[in-house]
């Protein structure tokens, strides 16, 4: 899509674009009310200030749209509708071997049964390995430092796919 597209669409395509780069519903009005953008950086400067005006409940729905790390068949099933933006992003873990995303599945769940959410890294160019020393590095953290953390990863991934997505053709 084009940033002349993006600025013309419907504003139910216009959310749908949105969606797909982040789930937290508010983040997403706020992108699509706030067409026309001037310029590709005008709207990743914008989705940078929104996302930063999010409440906890917003950031962990977005979180909450995250196929779990590792959980290949996760990431085909429930994640479908963001297949365009997120391609790729867990192309580490795709290619590691069985327990390598035994390890990670298991200090996942721990994770999310510590923190109460799964654990949120820009997995984008990270191979499996390098996720797995990140989790096992975060996990003892307090959840309100893994919020934060969780939150600039959620960011990133927002702006990479906002990246692909105004790059399709």
């Amino acid at each position: 899509m084009t940033l002349d597209e993006l600025n013309n669409i419907s504003v139910e395509a216009a959310e749908a674009f949105f969606t797909q780069a982040c789930a937290a519903k508010r983040w997403v009005t706020k992108m699509q009310e706030q067409r026309p953008y001037a310029s590709e950086s005008n709207v990743r400067q914008r989705a940078k200030a929104n996302w930063h005006d999010m409440e906890q409940a917003d950031v962990l729905q977005a979180f909450d749209a995250h196929p779990m790390i590792g959980d290949i068949s996760s990431l085909r099933e429930k994640y479908a509708s963001t297949k365009a933006m997120a391609s790729n992003e867990q192309d580490g873990a795709r290619q590691a071997d069985e327990a390598t995303l035994t390890a990670l599945r298991k200090l996942n769940l721990a994770y999310k049964e510590k923190h109460g959410f799964i654990f949120i890294i820009c997995a984008s160019g990270l191979d499996a390995h390098t996720m797995l020393e990140e989790i096992a590095q975060r996990i003892d953290n307090p959840t309100a430092t893994e919020i934060d953390i969780a939150s600039a990863e959620q960011i990133k991934i927002t702006l990479l796919r906002i990246l692909r997505g105004l790059s399709d053709e």
